[in-house]
């Protein structure tokens, strides 16, 4: 496991963003992913949201024209944290671990 922090974030890697519906094995699953962290701040009601992706770029426009999760819908939202997997099972065993750290969601929220 190769583990970089945000920024920077290697360009090129740009494939499609569907988390689908099946369990992927194989080559599919070899390709690098990203776990991020989201930032969004309306006066004083400060969230984040946890997420994987294989380009983050792609997925931050996503979420904010609307398109990304339904708990992230309506609002502008800014990256705080990312990073970066040789496998997209790393980065979604990294998410699960990530969504329940309140404590470091928390301080990345502060920061915003």
């Amino acid at each position: 496991m190769t583990l970089h922090r945000w920024p920077p974030v290697e360009s090129g890697v740009t494939l499609s963003l569907s988390k689908g519906g099946g369990r992927t094995t194989g080559p599919a699953m070899k390709t690098a992913g990203f776990v991020y962290v989201l930032g969004s701040a309306l006066g004083a009601d400060r969230r984040t949201y946890v997420g994987w992706t294989i380009d983050i770029e792609s997925r931050l426009a996503l979420h904010n024209a609307g398109l990304g999760a339904r708990s992230t819908r309506g609002r502008a939202w800014v990256l705080l944290y990312a990073e970066r997997y040789d496998t997209r099972r790393e980065a979604m065993s990294r998410e699960w671990f990530l969504k329940r750290d309140r404590r470091f969601r928390a301080a990345l929220a502060r920061a915003l």
